[in-house]
């Protein structure tokens, strides 16, 4: 019988945290530490009642670090990295230096360099560094790629994701383009991972429209041409989406035929750790490629801004 294995969260009191807070239940495991400087964090009673909770990582790591040099069955084996995205490059170092395997939420990390230095930690570690891709494990992504042969000729793709956001999303560490990436990183990557993983490299990136709350462009793949429009502004849903009440809008044709796959979001979290605990995880590599093209949409999305702004400014 294989051993119970032993989670610690970061970023618990996020938006995504309950998805992985249900994967480690549903996959027979326990989570026994926590962390987030918010302190409205109740939800854990619907998993455990004996979660060590901090609120400064400095008490965490320290707590992490006592177990690391205690008895084998206490000893953290998983760090599920829920936290802001600029964050999650010192997280991950941070599991693998206590000895764990890394399980982090989208984006990876803000900057393809920043996956090279920690390919290099991780090599010196005991730990492997995983990142949740889930749309990889969705059945009608997987049955779409599955199906799409090579014609020789590209392939015209048209990516609409729409999902509302208040006035909060500028006051947060979303809004900080420092912080979180902006859009792309936000909302876009893990539809950009997963057309690059059905259509191939990145050949040609333009970016069209750059704002706070909406982004919109084309790139060029291998195998396909894409072109995507990004938005958190409710304002931007199609008039039957408002209708029906609902706040988010996902679309992507091909060849001018819909790909409907709204549904089954909620689930991929658990498929993902089942893959995870089978050593069968997305690790660095796998997400560098969409890394690197945020990044380089951040660039261009800049450069735009640059443009438009003020002469004195485009000198800078």
């Amino acid at each position: 019988m294989s051993k119970i294995k032993n989670f610690a969260i970061t970023g618990v009191a996020g938006y995504i945290a309950p998805r992985h807070l249900k994967a480690i239940k549903a996959t027979g495991n326990r989570l026994i530490a926590a962390l987030d400087p918010n302190d409205s964090v109740g939800l854990l009673d619907q998993f455990d009642y004996d979660v060590r909770f901090f609120t400064e990582f400095e008490r965490f790591d320290r707590h992490a670090e006592k177990l690391k040099r205690g008895v084998e069955e206490n000893k953290i084996d998983y760090v599920s990295i829920c936290s802001p995205n600029f964050l999650h490059d010192a997280h991950i170092r941070f599991a693998l230096r206590i000895g764990a395997h890394a399980i982090c939420e989208k984006p990876l990390v803000l900057n393809p360099w920043n996956i090279d230095a920690l390919a290099e930690v991780e090599e010196e570690s005991k730990g492997k560094v995983n990142t949740v891709l889930q749309l990889r494990v969705h059945p009608k992504i997987l049955a779409l790629k599955n199906s799409l042969k090579n014609e020789g000729k590209k392939k015209e793709v048209e990516l609409c994701y729409i999902t509302s956001r208040g006035r909060w999303y500028q006051t947060s560490w979303k809004g900080d383009l420092e912080k979180s990436g902006g859009v792309a990183s936000n909302i876009g990557i893990h539809f950009f991972d997963m057309l690059m993983w059905m259509f191939g490299k990145v050949q040609k990136i333009e970016v069209h429209v750059a704002q706070f709350d909406k982004m919109a462009g084309y790139f060029e793949l291998e195998n396909a041409k894409v072109k995507w429009f990004l938005s958190i502004n409710n304002n931007d849903l199609p008039e039957k989406v408002k209708k029906e009440g609902n706040t988010t809008f996902r679309s992507i044709t091909i060849d001018g035929e819909e790909v409907e796959f709204s549904g089954g979001f909620t689930d991929l979290h658990t498929i993902v750790y089942e893959e995870i605990l089978k050593g069968n995880g997305y690790g660095l590599q796998d997400a560098k490629p969409a890394v690197s093209l945020v990044r380089d949409i951040r660039d261009a999305e800049t450069e735009i801004n640059l443009n438009n702004a003020h002469p004195i400014l485009q000198n800078k």
